[in-house]
């Protein structure tokens, strides 16, 4: 597994993933709902705020004929030059922004989707670049981000296996900074069905680099299961209320979702832990309520014992059940009363 890491924090298997928050459009066109979705994402335990720098003149043209306008989208109906005059982040917001998330202790950087974007970001010195789904196939722009050599995080969204391959030869070839990929479901809202978390291991094992989750699913299931298979990155659309709308509103998630994403990530990692076998420190006093061997009626000096009177309950005190049958028949050493654990002194030798 190659090295990667953004902001001096390492990234990997082996350490905690990275929940990165997507602000997207869901600033609303507002910078100040910019900045309260960047302490949000602070607050809620992100490592990360991630921008998008395009203008709707770097993604497309303004044009409304049939091939401009969306179809079967939650964007049914838009054109791609209105849409993205919507989403899109000021590209002068980009500089306060990332020193804000610098303050607060998370990293900034962002999505280019051309190299005007590329060059502008560097200028603001941003420590890794994310190639986003849409773009996994646009080999210049790969070339252009690899020449950075800062680390690159690429969504591989509708992408074959030959199109992550080609996607990640290009960048290696381009002299790259180390690379990760997100698996990836390029449907809005994506439904869990289609999700296909397995693909995660594979990828990491295929490509040797570490492997997240791009979530596009409503909640943090699909999130807490990545991580259980592998995902070392989780990136999740944020939004301070879904009631405000938006482009990416429905497949967003409200900060308190967030920090219960962040939360039930962290609980999973701890979890998984290694392999182990036998009582942890936390399950030896429950050891005491095992079953175990018990005299459950008053015997005399030289009675045998019997299924009646030796019985199999909890607690665990008596002899292990495992010495039942060597029990059974065999004679008691001196008077026994009701409820006591049974012990070797208490059997006769013979």
């Amino acid at each position: 597994m190659r090295k990667f890491s953004i902001a001096g924090r390492k990234i990997g298997p082996g350490r905690p993933a990275y929940v990165i928050a997507e602000m997207s459009c869901n600033h609303h066109g507002r910078y100040a709902e910019a900045e309260a979705l960047v302490r949000a994402a602070a607050e809620a335990g992100a490592d990360a705020i991630k921008l998008q720098t395009y203008t709707p003149d770097t993604m497309t043209i303004a044009c409304k004929n049939r091939y401009f306008t969306i179809r079967g989208t939650i964007w049914h109906g838009r054109t791609l030059y209105d849409l993205y005059g919507e989403a899109f982040t000021p590209w002068d917001w980009q500089p306060k922004l990332r020193r804000l998330a610098e303050r607060l202790g998370i990293a900034c950087f962002s999505s280019p989707f051309d190299a005007s974007a590329v060059d502008f970001l560097e200028g603001l010195r941003m420590p890794a670049y994310k190639v986003a789904s849409f773009e996994n196939g646009d080999l210049p722009l790969l070339r252009k981000i690899a020449s950075t050599r800062k680390p690159v995080i690429v969504s591989t969204g509708m992408a074959t296996l030959a199109e992550i391959d080609e996607a990640v030869k290009t960048l290696r070839r381009a002299g790259s900074g180390p690379i990760a990929l997100l698996k990836c479901t390029s449907a809005y809202p994506a439904p869990p069905d289609d999700m296909n978390l397995r693909t995660i291991p594979d990828m990491a094992r295929r490509f040797g680099v570490p492997v997240g989750l791009s979530d596009h699913t409503v909640g943090h299931a699909a999130a807490v299961a990545a991580v259980a298979l592998g995902a070392t990155l989780i990136e999740k659309h944020l939004i301070l209320s879904r009631k405000k709308g938006g482009p990416d509103a429905p497949f967003s998630a409200e900060p308190h979702e967030l920090k219960a994403l962040v939360d039930g990530v962290r609980a999973a990692e701890r979890s998984l832990g290694g392999v182990r076998y036998g009582p942890s420190p936390q399950e030896e006093p429950s050891r005491a309520f095992r079953r175990s061997l018990f005299v459950v009626e008053d015997v005399k000096r030289g009675d045998r014992f019997t299924p009646e009177n030796v019985r199999c309950i909890r607690p665990g005190h008596g002899l292990h059940p495992r010495y039942a049958d060597s029990v059974l028949g065999r004679r008691a050493a001196r008077d026994v009363r009701r409820g006591t654990p049974l012990a070797w002194p208490l059997v006769a030798h013979a």
